[in-house]
């Protein structure tokens, strides 16, 4: 007998793993907001297609940088309109993937401008889904270059006006204009009829890319009901009443059968030959033998968290930097905290042998917590036998885990008695030495000169008393 069977499609994580604590299992988006609608009409696309394991997905700044939340994908963070350039290289090292870069208005149109005219002036092999609500809508309800004119924002409080702000952008008409992109619509998610017009256009884009038939782009017209100001029902009439006249919807350029598959040729990059050709031998950073490094920190994934200022990507590039001295293969991945409340600045290291799969640490084997609000936050991320060490001068809670070993260190203490809070990033790097074996100490010192290249011999030297300082500290009380 036959049954309706309701779950996500494959194309979704069925729990939403990137996210902390109890959000585990429900969208950040606000009510009435299109980005889910649209995140769902690709999700079942791509489980459609059989291309889920296929894709990549690019998400820059903005609400769309939380599309990694949600899509059981590859994924790479972008810095701000930047998506269509790491969607780039993206898609050239990997031709036979398909690459998404998922953005809004004011990235995509504003700061990342030149970013996609040049990517669909070129007709890169990528699939663009760009979410037009005419509003920066994550960082304030600012105006976008998608604004209307007349419009109220947060920086247009008498509505846009068009001989100091200019006009509204229409992306899709610009785009349009070039020779290499293959489909071009605009459709919207303003009511039933709609979205399922929007559901055929995002297949018909990611059939192309597929095929491999260049560049796609779809505008999205979408609701922002937080930046608007209205409730979810007004503010889908506003999109039909407003928007629509504007931006008309429809079809602006379809190639069909006519569109070419484009092949490029993938670049070879041997490493050893890079290395030659920058006058060093393939091995010369490799100076130090390993010692007996105990097996549980010879895979290493670590997330270093805290606040700005604090030394978190200091001290994540510095373990890489050693780590690299050892012949490991390594990742450093930071994150600012784009998010418009809260959050914290954070970074993932990766140090151990063979590939290096994720770069991000979403299971770390160690968490290093530079202050409260980031122990509370990944604390629970710590895989079972991993280990948590807090910064105790700054963190007055004890952790809650009782499966990892715990190390309180007072690192910022630490470092103010050296006279100088700022050399807290290398007494983190003595207790990682202390702990787990993996570096010794004259190692370290011998690598600061090109960890501070260009610096005063008085900062080496006191960087090298906080690599001693948190070496000793670890050995003399644990």
């Amino acid at each position: 007998m036959k049954k309706t069977i309701l779950k996500k499609p494959k194309g979704f994580i069925d729990v939403y793993k990137h996210k902390a604590g109890a959000e585990k299992d429900r969208t950040h988006y606000c009510p009435g907001c299109g980005h889910g609608i649209l995140h769902k009409l690709i999700a079942e696309a791509m489980e459609d297609l059989d291309i889920v394991d296929d894709t990549i997905l690019i998400s820059p700044v903005g609400c769309s940088v939380f599309a990694y939340y949600y899509f059981d994908t590859g994924n790479f963070q972008a810095a701000h309109g930047r998506a269509p350039a790491v969607a780039t290289a993206t898609s050239r090292a990997n031709p036979d993937k398909v690459v998404i870069s998922y953005q809004g208005d004011g990235d995509l149109a504003a700061i990342g401008g030149n970013n996609i005219i040049q990517a669909a002036n070129r007709g890169e092999n990528i699939v663009v889904f760009f979410v037009n609500n005419a509003i920066y809508g994550m960082t304030g309800g600012q105006m976008a270059p998608t604004t209307l004119e007349g419009q109220v924002t947060t920086t247009t409080p008498y509505g846009r006006n068009t001989d100091t702000d200019g006009y509204p952008m229409k992306m899709c008409e610009v785009i349009s204009q070039f020779t290499a992109p293959t489909y071009v619509e605009r459709v919207s998610l303003h009511d039933a009829p709609h979205i399922r017009k929007t559901r055929a256009a995002v297949r018909k884009a990611l059939q192309n890319a597929k095929e491999r038939k260049g560049f796609q782009f779809v505008e999205v017209l979408s609701t922002c009901p937080s930046g608007w100001k209205m409730d979810p029902v007004k503010s889908m009439e506003w999109v039909k009443e407003k928007m629509l006249p504007l931006y008309p919807l429809g079809v602006y350029r379809d190639k069909g059968d006519e569109a070419r598959v484009i092949n490029r040729p993938v670049p070879i990059m041997e490493p050893a030959t890079v290395w030659e050709k920058l006058g060093i031998s393939a091995d010369a950073d490799v100076d130090f033998p390993r010692g007996d490094v105990p097996e549980q920190y010879k895979k290493m994934s670590i997330r270093v968290a805290g606040f700005g200022g604090q030394g978190i990507m200091v001290t994540g590039q510095a373990l890489a930097s050693v780590a690299l001295e050892y012949g490991y293969n390594v990742s450093w991945l930071p994150s600012y905290g784009p998010e418009m409340r809260g959050g914290t600045a954070n970074c993932s290291v990766n140090i151990q042998d063979g590939v290096i799969g994720a770069a991000e640490a979403v299971k770390p084997t160690m968490l290093l917590a530079m202050n409260r609000p980031s122990l509370e936050k990944f604390e629970e991320s710590v895989v079972p036998g991993g280990t948590l060490i807090y910064n105790s001068t700054l963190i007055d809670i004890e952790p809650t885990r009782t499966d990892i070993k715990v190390f309180a260190i007072p690192i910022t203490g630490m470092a103010d008695e050296l006279g100088n809070t700022r050399v807290q990033s290398l007494v983190n790097i003595g207790a990682y030495a202390a702990i787990t074996g993996a570096f010794r100490v004259e190692d370290i010192v011998s690598l600061l000169p090109k960890l501070f290249k260009g610096k005063k011999q008085a900062i080496i030297d006191l960087n090298a008393k906080a690599v001693k300082a948190g070496f000793d500290f670890v050995k003399e009380n644990f």
